[in-house]
């Protein structure tokens, strides 16, 4: 049993306030405080106060914890249990099972607060991470070993695309996967669940957990030990990693909860003062090592659609790629809802995915932005009063615009409409040859919800 080393002195939420007897423990070291009915909380120290005062920020509800109970630590930091038991399995951010399964076999732990690698351990990638949805390969390709995000407001696909690019990606997969749920509906991790299982690569993903109902404390520190669960399959086992994080925006709201009871003032529209440290402290630790490598997909939930959001900014910062869904786009019923005008990508350049690629993505951008130009005489005066250039480019804009729609494998069950996978060579030939005229005769109704063009070029 580990020794007594304090009382609880206040409990104010989930903020707790502990007087020590001897040497104060030092920042980051687990805690337990001990409940009437026997039961336990545990914590984490975040600040000393004065000598022989403490606080901590409790990772469970402080319900039934009272003054004067005892605090018990062996002076190690918080730590997750890492290692192979993990893959096959639901935990939540101590390693306890979520999925009614066995306790995990494993003696091995890590910290979860841990450094990045430094500049000379990270390795640079350039191999483009095909996901074989049209509109991502095109104007967003993704990096191997890089972090992409999925920025978009509520209930414009986030999740759908981010389940794609699993259902995708997993029959590529030479590694192992971990998903980092932070605030999840736990509707959302049944459906991963079931989604992974169905798939038949439940045992090379390991599940990391915590529920819209946990304390602040615990979403805040559950994407840390995500992390640390994918770092040791990258260091110590050298395999590639797919990281996959839904949502990330949930860790900054979970920060700001902490904030708050913590008496910290707040800064910009009402977010805690450390927004970018808490942010870096998880997206400097996804880089590709000299050990293993990992990539990295996050969804970013952006509040009220508003981009110049200051966490939305400072999660764009840290993006190799970074895909923006819109609102507006979603209302026209074009999905996935990608805005190929605001989506951008470290990875679109000659030198990573290759001159014909970047020369029509470009184009093709140029006619879309084009396209919203006119929008508004269209709608006022007719396709009529338009010149015979912008008639043709808004013909084919608009098939350009159909043709990067797509069904989705993970969406199949209720559309009715077998997904596709389509290889990015073939989607950016598909787009040339649109561009190029080659699709004028075709009817632009034909080109939504397709594969590869020659679905209906061969038809």
């Amino acid at each position: 049993m580990d020794p007594v080393i304090g009382r609880v002195s206040a409990v104010r939420g989930t903020v707790l306030e502990v007087d020590v007897d001897g040497p104060v423990p030092p920042l980051a070291t687990a805690l337990s405080c001990r409940v009437a009915d026997a039961g336990a909380v545990s914590a984490v120290v975040h600040a000393h106060l004065a000598a022989g005062r403490i606080r901590a920020i409790a990772l469970e509800s402080t319900r039934g914890l009272t003054l004067g109970a005892e605090v018990t630590s062996d002076g190690a930091p918080l730590t997750m249990p890492v290692g192979r038991a993990l893959l096959g399995r639901v935990v939540d951010l101590h390693g306890g099972p979520l999925d009614g399964g066995p306790p995990l076999v494993t003696t091995e732990r890590r910290p979860v607060h841990r450094a990045p690698p430094g500049s000379q351990a990270r390795r640079p990638w350039s191999d483009i991470y095909e996901t074989g949805v049209k509109a991502i390969d095109l104007f967003c390709p993704f990096l191997r070993g890089g972090r992409a995000a999925v920025f978009g407001g509520a209930g414009v696909g986030k999740t759908v695309v981010l389940m794609e690019f699993i259902h995708n990606a997993v029959e590529d997969l030479r590694g192992v996967a971990v998903f980092a749920g932070i605030g999840e509906r736990s509707r959302e991790g049944l459906e991963l669940w079931d989604e992974m299982k169905a798939r038949g690569v439940l045992d090379r993903t390991a599940l990391v957990f915590s529920q819209m109902k946990d304390a602040p404390g615990a979403r805040f520190v559950v994407g840390l030990a995500a992390l640390t669960v994918a770092e040791y399959f990258r260091d110590e086992l050298g395999l590639d990693v797919m990281f996959v994080v839904d949502n990330l925006y949930r860790h900054v709201q979970a920060g700001m909860e902490v904030s708050g009871l913590l008496g910290r003032l707040p800064s910009r529209v009402g977010y805690q003062p450390t927004l970018a440290a808490d942010i870096a402290a998880i997206e400097e630790r996804i880089t590709a090592t000299h050990q293993g490598g990992m990539t990295s997909v996050q969804a970013v939930y952006v509040p009220a659609d508003d981009y110049g959001d200051p966490a939305v900014t400072h999660a764009f910062w840290h993006m190799d790629s970074a895909l923006v869904l819109s609102r507006d786009v979603a209302a026209e019923g074009y999905y996935p809802a990608v805005d190929p005008l605001t989506s951008t990508s470290k990875a679109l350049d000659a030198a990573t995915v290759g001159a014909r690629h970047q020369e029509v993505a470009e184009e093709a951008r140029r006619v879309l932005g084009r396209l919203e130009e006119l929008k508004d005489i269209i709608s006022m005066l007719g396709m009529e009063e338009l010149s015979a250039e912008d008639h043709t480019l808004v013909t084919r804009a608009r098939r350009v615009r159909a043709f990067l729609t797509q069904p989705f494998f993970v969406t199949q069950a209720f559309t009715g409409v077998e997904g596709r996978r389509v290889r990015s060579a073939d989607t950016v030939e598909g787009v040339a040859a649109i561009l190029a005229g080659r699709a004028d005769a075709i009817p632009e109704e034909r080109l939504f919800m397709i594969g590869a063009l020659k679905e209906v070029l061969d038809a």
